[in-house]
């Protein structure tokens, strides 16, 4: 989802965004927006705006719950 999303710019802050999700998504399989901005909020990038990261994220989530269904 993260590729998809175009949320990998330079790369540095995307193995911290990658598990801040991860955990998020464990906990929370289908989380609010405001959810992942939380969950994501102690990384810092510099490149997106992060407003792809989340999108990724939502997505990833969307596309976990069709397969658990």
């Amino acid at each position: 989802a993260f590729l998809d999303a175009f949320a990998t710019q330079c790369g540095f802050c995307t193995p911290g965004m990658i598990m801040a999700a991860k955990v998020l998504l464990d906990r929370t399989p289908n989380p609010s927006r405001e959810e992942v901005v939380e969950a994501l909020s102690g990384n810092i990038c510099r490149c997106t705006g992060y407003e792809p990261i989340i999108q990724a994220v939502l997505t990833a989530a969307r596309a976990s719950s069709q397969n658990a269904a």
